[in-house]
This record gives structure tokens, sequence and C-alpha cells, in this order.
């Protein structure tokens, strides 16, 4: 991992400890299960992606990045995540790290609206975070590899299922699947290498294949194009997490609208395609 993105890793780690600290002064758990949102029924992340009818796409809500610094500083979470919803997507995946990505807990619970799936994305390292999760509306939880000890990781998503909430595992490297376990729902495989910062494709579809089988499976970070999910799915992937492409333009809405619609003409083109090749091998 290059020094520079160790330390933001390292660093947003720091800040977090302390912030977990303040927020359990702040709010106690038996505030946060009175929260209106505690109770709910949740919406499987897991169910959603492996339905056939739908994308496959997680709309990612996010202001800000610290590689990239302001994205999109004035987007409505409304607005954005209706579209989201109105549009296709699978899932919806809201930042809810203040300081260096912008987000906030209202903006999860803004996006509650949507009757879909929700991911708080945020760099979980204790339980009172699952706790607060639940109380904002979400349904899933995201769990970071690289930022967790392989029992941390398993404490914490055997805590996220006790709560009610599916869990999200992003992982880098092949080392980094000693962290898997029954309680991880998903896994989210990260086409960068942030060692050298190149996405590289082929290099998460070499790492899913060493997943156990049945494994509900997404992809994150670098997908541009219709053509890069087309791959993946291919591949076996269930999911692609995507928000800077979206987020970056003036109106994300139009942005993620006009992405779905080259993706479902794509998807049948290649549908297309293939039942072609399959009646010419057939006369054959």
């Amino acid at each position: 991992m290059k020094s520079g993105e160790q330390n933001i890793l390292e660093r947003i780690i720091e800040y977090k400890v302390e912030e977990v600290r303040q927020r359990k002064a702040d709010m106690p758990v038996k505030e946060l299960e009175a929260s209106r949102f505690f109770s709910r029924a949740v919406f499987s992340l897991k169910k959603f992606l492996q339905d056939p009818l739908k994308s496959g796409i997680i709309a990612e809500f996010k202001r800000r990045s610290p590689s990239k610094g302001i994205i999109n500083a004035g987007a409505s979470v409304e607005r954005v995540t209706a579209a989201y919803a109105q549009y296709g997507a699978s899932a919806i995946s809201v930042l809810t790290d203040s300081p260096s990505f912008g987000g906030s807990s209202e903006d999860l619970m803004r996006a509650r609206i949507n009757p879909l799936p929700l991911l708080r994305k945020d760099f979980t390292i204790d339980e009172y975070q699952i706790t607060e999760a639940r109380a904002m509306g979400a349904d899933a939880i995201l769990l970071i590899a690289a930022c967790l000890r392989p029992e941390q990781t398993k404490r914490l998503a055997n805590f996220a299922r006790a709560t009610g909430l599916e869990t999200v595992l992003e992982i880098h490297q092949e080392s980094e699947l000693e962290h898997l376990c029954d309680a991880v729902d998903v896994v989210g495989i990260n086409n960068r290498d942030l060692k050298t910062f190149t996405v590289n494709i082929n290099r998460s579809i070499e790492l899913a294949n060493k997943l156990p089988a049945g494994k509900t499976i997404i992809a994150e970070s670098g997908i541009h194009d219709v053509e890069t999910i087309v791959t993946l799915k291919s591949a076996g992937f269930n999911g692609f997490l995507i928000g800077e492409q979206f987020m970056k333009e003036s109106d994300p809405a139009i942005a993620f609208a006009s992405f779905v619609d080259q993706l479902k003409r794509k998807l049948y083109e290649s549908k297309s395609l293939r039942h072609d090749a399959t009646r010419s091998g057939e006369k054959a």
C-alpha cells in the first residue's frame, strides 16, 4: 500500500476512534434503540443483488473524498437517491463519514425514503457504529479488511447479523481472505491496487475465483463504463458499487439514468450475440 494511502487510512482510523468515543457519550445505545428506524423490517442487500431483473448497481451518494477533494458539495441526497431508485439501482450506498467525505448520518436518514437496501459506507471499527447504522435506517454495513484484524471482522460481522443488518466485507488482496466468515453476506473486491493505484479488472476476477462457492460478490472502484460491468457479470459478479462516476456530474440523477440505459442496451446486445452464436452452433 502506498505510504500516502496508508497514512490517509491510518489518520481516518485515528479520528474514528475519538469520534466513536464522543458519539457514545452524546447518544447512549438506549437512545439509538428508540429510533423510529431501529425496529423497521430491513431490505436484504444480498437478495436485491441476486435479483436478475435488477441492474446490480449499488449507486453511491458521495460529496467528496480525500483523494479527489470536492466532488459534488451541493447535491441533494433526496433528489439523487430517489433517481437512483427510480432508474434501476439495486441498492444505495451513502457515505456517513464527515471529516474526509463530507457525509453525515442525516444523509443516510434522508435517503431512507427509498424502498431499496441502504449501505452505510463508513469505517466501522466498533459495535456502537453498527447499532448507529440500524438507528439511521441502514440495511447493511461495510467492514474494510485493511482496517481490521480478522478476529475484529468476525466479531463485528456477527454483531451486525445479531442486530439484523447484513455485512459487506471489502477486500483488496488474497491475504485478506482470512477475514471471511459465515456472517459476511457480501464480499466487495476493490478493483484498485492500493500499491500502484491502477485498476485491474482481471486481478479482481482472479481474486473472486478464490472465494468460496456461492458467495455474493460485488466489484468496487474504477468502474466507468458499461463494458466493464458486462465483463464482470460474465465472470460471476453480482453487483457493482459506483459513485464518483455519477456524483462528479452536475446532475448525478441524469448521469445515472443515462448509464443504466446504456447498460440495458449493452446487456441486450450481449444476450443477442450469445443467442445468435448458440443458434449458429446448433445449425452446424
